[in-house]
């Protein structure tokens, strides 16, 4: 398989990422439609996350989003954000629910980079991510940690066509 060089639109290749990148993402506003359209792709119809009345009989001001959806929500806040990782794939996430995420909570992402290695194909590297999701209050409702393959810068040899 042909090495694939890091792409050239601004996202940061492995080499351009420093040790100690952080930054906030953009915010989004969970919907009633969020949690019911999550429902309908997912197939999970627990009443918590589609009743009312239930969740208020749990102590609830109302029904709370899946974790999952809380999960999707903060991945794709770090692919939308202004700093954009070249990334390949994701390896896998390590992640806790901290709190709940309700209806009309308004949730952002703080990502920080906590660990970088190389891989033994000189084109890709790992970056390890720590990110918090917390809602318009300041407070945590998820965090974890995101593994990502990502692209490297490779130099091109001399008279070689890049």
């Amino acid at each position: 398989m042909d090495s694939a060089a890091a792409p050239d639109d601004g996202r940061l290749a492995y080499d351009d990422i420093a040790d100690d990148l952080a930054w906030e993402t953009p915010g989004i506003t969970v919907t009633e439609s969020h949690i019911f359209a999550f429902a309908g792709l997912s197939g999970d119809f627990y009443e918590i996350h589609v009743d009312d009345d239930y969740a208020r009989s749990l102590g609830y001001p109302g029904r709370v989003a899946h974790g999952l959806l809380g999960l999707a929500l903060a991945d794709g806040l770090k692919n939308r954000s202004v700093v954009r990782l070249a990334a390949i794939v994701s390896l896998g996430w390590r992640w806790r629910f901290a709190g709940p995420i309700l209806v009309g909570d308004r949730v952002q992402a703080r990502i920080k980079v906590v660990a970088k290695r190389a891989t033994r194909r000189p084109d890709r590297g790992i970056v390890t991510l720590d990110l918090t999701l917390f809602n318009q209050k300041g407070e945590v409702v998820q965090a974890g940690e995101n593994d990502l393959m990502v692209h490297r810068t490779v130099a091109t040899p001399a008279g070689s066509a890049p």
